[in-house]
């Protein structure tokens, strides 16, 4: 799917603007991400650590989480942005949640204006993917 570039700009300043609220004082690393639903709406998240690391939860689960708390899971896009440079792309945890919602571009951006646009299935070849339990 080709999004307008004034979609990927207005998907990356909500990923932008909900990163200030990352909880991330162990890592330092905060991550904002925002998921654009068929109805236009936008939903976001940030990561959140915890001093028991494994109870981490990234960004890019809490802007889906919080999507599907809102009933929809018709995802468009998603955006994520951090601070490093090449822009960081999601974990692989969250790569696997993303697919979840079916096939979406997947933008990745940082505070200096840099962007990459991916595909999510490229992200994570050979994905357990929902049809994966048929059979």
């Amino acid at each position: 799917m080709k999004l307008a570039p004034a979609t990927i700009d207005r998907l990356v300043m909500a990923a932008e603007t909900v990163r200030r609220n990352a909880h991330a004082p162990y890592s330092g690393f905060a991550v904002g991400a925002a998921v654009l639903v068929s109805d236009g709406r936008i939903f976001t998240g940030c990561n959140v650590e915890n001093a028991s690391y494994g109870l981490s939860v990234c960004a890019e689960r809490n802007a889906i989480a919080a999507a599907v708390a809102a009933g929809t899971t018709e995802f468009v896009a998603i955006a994520v942005v951090t601070g490093t440079s090449p822009p960081a792309t999601p974990c692989g945890a969250c790569r696997q949640v993303i697919l979840e919602f079916g096939p979406v571009p997947v933008i990745c951006a940082n505070t200096s204006g840099e962007r990459t646009v991916h595909e999510a299935r490229d992200l994570l070849p050979d994905a357990f993917l929902p049809e994966s339990l048929e059979g």
